[in-house]
């Protein structure tokens, strides 16, 4: 058996080599998430409607990342709440989507978190969906959606 001394720069040197190494060799295979901004959700707004635009149907059914404020959950204990472009005192659900207001977003939790301040920026990642759907628990209806969704205040 050989010893080799080295000093204890040395040592926390090839220590926080070896903490980098995973970093500098994952490189692209943890690249960002897309990012969805309120902006892009829609081609157009018109007498017709909403038209969802070209990124949210390319996007569909991948993680995208969002950044917006959460409205005031309904009840403590919900596993969902809505992400806004601006803080809102009250929760903005409509009763149908075809009074869908063109800057709001429904998250679904995959677990339950901690709702935060209306005020606070928060980003949001989960499944995007889009088109018209009725939730059968709740009877809201949306017109996009993500799924198994996280969230962290920015």
């Amino acid at each position: 058996m050989v010893l080799v001394w080295i000093s204890r720069r040395e040592a926390l040197l090839s220590g926080l080599a070896a903490l980098a190494a995973p970093a500098i060799l994952a490189g692209p295979a943890l690249a960002a998430l897309p990012t969805l901004t309120f902006d892009e959700l829609y081609g157009s707004v018109g007498v017709l409607g909403l038209t969802f635009s070209d990124k949210v149907k390319q996007l569909a059914g991948q993680k995208v990342t969002m950044r917006g404020f959460m409205a005031p959950p309904l009840k403590a204990e919900a596993d969902f709440f809505v992400l806004t472009e601006i803080p809102m005192s009250l929760c903005p659900f409509c009763s149908s989507d075809a009074d869908w207001p063109d800057n709001i977003i429904v998250v679904y939790l995959g677990a339950k978190q901690t709702f935060v301040q209306p005020n606070a920026v928060i980003e949001v990642a989960g499944v995007l969906e889009y088109g018209s759907w009725t939730d059968p628990e709740t009877g809201f209806v949306s017109l996009l959606r993500l799924r198994n969704a996280s969230f962290g205040e920015v």
